[in-house]
């Protein structure tokens, strides 16, 4: 089964300016530095990854889940590091949202769109909280699309990937792997909560998958497809989907976790 995003590539257009936002704001440790190209560690199973060019680039989203218990000190952290929080139309910064959970948005210096996120159900002492923010996962990363391709990019996911489905609507759906919450969503719907233009980001995805039978099970449904795909090595599997470049890669992330820690579809599955 998919398990958690293991590595996210990004675009930017400054290698300094990204570090000193992730590595002096946020605190994220640095794990490899070029001239070209940064690696941030934020938690152990995520790799965030830049790499400086000058093509044009369509900010990403990703959100970050934390422990409930810190998220108010993750705000205050925030503050206090100056980073600028994002306000809703109605003026208030901190979102409740299904009576279960809480987020905040702000943007790094490429207009990135980030977002620190809770939920009451989940629970707290099966990841340790990372970090000034308690950071326990990558959770979202949003995969903008053409209108008429949300449903089938889903669909696409739930057979290739066995991947869940949570809030499906025609412009937007969550398809949902462990812990791994890929936002599908028509460009003509807007990120909240600044009505920021959801455009396809330059972006590559890695997944962790906890074992190599499953990879050995996708590369058979995607071979019976017709989808092109490489695997130089029997832990990982690469391939394109809706001009996204995605990684399956054997991680030892747990493939418990996501049930251990109560998410409602690893619940399901258990």
């Amino acid at each position: 089964m998919v398990t958690h995003f293991s590595r996210l590539q990004l675009h930017t257009f400054s290698i300094p300016g990204v570090k000193q936002f992730y590595h002096e704001q946020l605190a994220f440790p640095i794990s490899h530095e070029s001239d070209t190209e940064i690696h941030f560690q934020p938690l152990p199973s995520i790799t965030l990854c830049f790499t400086e060019g000058l093509e044009p680039n369509a900010p990403a989203h990703i959100a970050f889940e934390v422990a409930a218990s810190g998220f108010d000190a993750a705000v205050g952290w925030l503050r206090n590091q100056n980073v600028t929080l994002l306000k809703w139309p109605d003026g208030r910064i901190v979102d409740e949202f299904d009576s279960r959970g809480r987020n905040v948005y702000f943007r790094d210096g490429d207009g990135n769109l980030l977002e620190i996120i809770c939920h009451s159900y989940v629970q707290e002492g099966i990841l340790p909280p990372i970090g000034n923010m308690s950071l326990l996962y990558l959770r979202e990363v949003g995969m903008p699309v053409e209108a008429d391709a949300v449903i089938p990019f889903r669909e696409q996911l739930v057979r290739l990937m066995d991947f869940g489905l949570d809030k499906v609507f025609d412009n937007f759906t969550f398809a949902i792997g462990g812990t791994a919450h890929a936002i599908l969503v028509s460009k003509a719907r807007k990120w909240i909560p600044i009505a920021m233009a959801a455009l396809p980001p330059a972006i590559s995805i890695s997944f962790g998958v906890s074992s190599i039978d499953f990879l050995e099970g996708v590369k058979t449904r995607l071979a019976a497809e017709g989808i092109p795909f490489e695997s130089d090595a029997p832990e990982c599997v690469s391939f394109r989907l809706y001009s996204y470049p995605i990684c399956l890669e054997f991680a030892d992330f747990g493939a418990d976790v996501p049930a251990r820690l109560q998410l409602p579809l690893a619940r399901l599955k258990t």
